[in-house]
Protein backbone atom coordinates (compact mmCIF):
# COMPACT_ATOMS: atom_id res chain seq x y z
CA UNK A 1 0.00 0.00 0.00
CA UNK A 2 2.47 2.52 1.42
CA UNK A 3 4.55 1.93 -2.94
CA UNK A 4 1.20 2.34 -4.08
CA UNK A 5 0.87 5.96 -2.50
CA UNK A 6 4.46 6.74 -3.33
CA UNK A 7 3.86 6.26 -6.77
CA UNK A 8 0.91 8.34 -7.22
CA UNK A 9 3.00 10.83 -5.76
CA UNK A 10 5.23 10.52 -8.05
CA UNK A 11 2.91 10.82 -10.62
CA UNK A 12 1.24 13.65 -9.55
CA UNK A 13 5.07 15.63 -9.43
CA UNK A 14 5.56 14.30 -12.85
CA UNK A 15 2.16 15.89 -13.89
CA UNK A 16 2.59 19.29 -12.14
CA UNK A 17 6.17 19.18 -13.74
CA UNK A 18 5.17 19.07 -16.77
CA UNK A 19 2.93 22.00 -16.42
CA UNK A 20 6.24 24.27 -15.83
CA UNK A 21 8.27 22.35 -18.35
CA UNK A 22 5.74 22.28 -21.29
CA UNK A 23 7.08 23.65 -24.55
CA UNK A 24 5.65 25.16 -27.59
CA UNK A 25 4.17 23.49 -30.11
CA UNK A 26 3.68 25.12 -33.79
CA UNK A 27 1.99 23.90 -35.96
CA UNK A 28 2.44 23.56 -39.82
CA UNK A 29 1.23 25.98 -42.49
CA UNK A 30 0.07 24.56 -46.09
CA UNK A 31 1.57 27.12 -48.28
CA UNK A 32 -0.07 27.20 -52.47
CA UNK A 33 1.62 29.01 -54.84
CA UNK A 34 -1.12 31.50 -56.80
CA UNK A 35 0.53 33.08 -59.06
CA UNK A 36 4.11 34.34 -60.24
CA UNK A 37 4.84 37.04 -62.13
CA UNK A 38 8.23 38.44 -62.95
CA UNK A 39 8.20 42.34 -63.32
CA UNK A 40 10.95 44.44 -65.57
CA UNK A 41 11.59 47.32 -62.22
CA UNK A 42 12.69 46.28 -58.86
CA UNK A 43 9.92 46.78 -56.71
CA UNK A 44 10.68 49.09 -54.00
CA UNK A 45 7.12 48.81 -51.69
CA UNK A 46 3.85 46.90 -52.25
CA UNK A 47 0.40 47.26 -51.34
CA UNK A 48 -3.07 45.97 -52.33
CA UNK A 49 -6.80 46.26 -52.28
CA UNK A 50 -8.45 44.82 -49.28
CA UNK A 51 -9.74 42.36 -51.64
CA UNK A 52 -5.99 41.87 -53.71
CA UNK A 53 -7.98 42.46 -56.93
CA UNK A 54 -5.58 45.58 -57.21
CA UNK A 55 -2.03 45.25 -56.28
CA UNK A 56 0.00 48.69 -56.47
CA UNK A 57 3.93 48.47 -57.12
CA UNK A 58 5.96 51.18 -56.15
CA UNK A 59 9.36 50.87 -58.25
CA UNK A 60 11.97 54.22 -58.57
CA UNK A 61 10.16 56.86 -60.29
CA UNK A 62 7.30 54.59 -61.55
CA UNK A 63 3.86 53.35 -59.62
CA UNK A 64 2.69 50.34 -61.36
CA UNK A 65 -0.94 48.98 -61.34
CA UNK A 66 -1.33 45.23 -61.15
CA UNK A 67 -4.81 43.62 -61.45
CA UNK A 68 -4.70 40.40 -60.04
CA UNK A 69 -8.21 39.27 -61.69
CA UNK A 70 -6.56 39.64 -65.13
CA UNK A 71 -3.27 38.74 -64.28
CA UNK A 72 -1.82 42.04 -66.18
CA UNK A 73 -0.85 45.27 -65.61
CA UNK A 74 -3.57 47.63 -65.91
CA UNK A 75 -1.73 51.40 -65.39
CA UNK A 76 1.90 52.61 -65.09
CA UNK A 77 2.25 56.01 -64.05
CA UNK A 78 5.16 57.87 -63.84
CA UNK A 79 6.87 59.68 -60.31
CA UNK A 80 8.83 61.86 -58.52
CA UNK A 81 11.83 58.89 -58.13
CA UNK A 82 12.02 60.18 -54.08
CA UNK A 83 9.05 58.30 -53.33
CA UNK A 84 10.01 55.16 -51.62
CA UNK A 85 6.97 54.07 -49.30
CA UNK A 86 3.33 52.81 -50.43
CA UNK A 87 -0.18 52.32 -48.61
CA UNK A 88 -3.43 51.72 -49.65
CA UNK A 89 -6.70 53.15 -47.40
CA UNK A 90 -9.59 50.90 -48.78
CA UNK A 91 -11.95 53.34 -46.85
CA UNK A 92 -11.17 56.45 -49.12
CA UNK A 93 -9.45 54.39 -52.08
CA UNK A 94 -6.38 56.59 -51.86
CA UNK A 95 -2.37 55.34 -52.44
CA UNK A 96 -0.17 57.12 -49.60
CA UNK A 97 3.10 57.68 -51.10
CA UNK A 98 5.66 59.20 -48.72
CA UNK A 99 9.48 59.79 -49.31
CA UNK A 100 12.11 59.56 -46.44
CA UNK A 101 14.64 61.74 -48.59
CA UNK A 102 12.49 65.11 -49.26
CA UNK A 103 10.24 64.56 -46.21
CA UNK A 104 7.43 64.89 -48.47
CA UNK A 105 3.84 62.86 -48.80
CA UNK A 106 1.47 62.49 -51.94
CA UNK A 107 -2.37 61.26 -51.65
CA UNK A 108 -4.22 59.67 -54.77
CA UNK A 109 -7.21 58.93 -55.65
CA UNK A 110 -7.90 55.48 -56.94
CA UNK A 111 -10.89 55.19 -59.26
CA UNK A 112 -11.02 52.04 -61.27
CA UNK A 113 -11.96 52.53 -64.69
CA UNK A 114 -14.43 49.91 -67.01
CA UNK A 115 -14.25 49.72 -70.81
CA UNK A 116 -17.59 48.52 -71.51
CA UNK A 117 -18.44 47.02 -75.15
CA UNK A 118 -21.28 49.36 -77.01
CA UNK A 119 -21.14 47.16 -80.15
CA UNK A 120 -23.87 44.91 -79.80
CA UNK A 121 -26.17 46.85 -78.39
CA UNK A 122 -28.76 48.39 -80.14
CA UNK A 123 -28.92 52.12 -81.17
CA UNK A 124 -30.75 54.53 -82.98
CA UNK A 125 -29.00 57.04 -85.12
CA UNK A 126 -25.24 57.30 -86.84
CA UNK A 127 -22.78 54.76 -85.81
CA UNK A 128 -20.20 57.70 -85.27
CA UNK A 129 -22.43 59.61 -83.05
CA UNK A 130 -21.00 61.27 -80.13
CA UNK A 131 -23.05 60.42 -78.12
CA UNK A 132 -24.79 56.97 -78.07
CA UNK A 133 -28.18 56.50 -76.33
CA UNK A 134 -29.18 53.00 -75.93
CA UNK A 135 -32.94 52.34 -76.70
CA UNK A 136 -35.48 49.82 -75.08
CA UNK A 137 -37.49 49.40 -77.46
CA UNK A 138 -38.68 45.18 -77.49
CA UNK A 139 -39.83 45.23 -73.86
CA UNK A 140 -43.62 44.24 -73.86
Amino acid sequence: MHKLKQKNYLWLFIFFLSLFVSQNVYGKADLTLIRQKNLDVQPLDVASSEDASMIFILSLGELIIYSSKNDQIIDRSALDKTYDKITYSEKNKTLILTSKASKSLKIIHVEQVYDISLSELPFKGPFDAPVTLAVFDDYQ
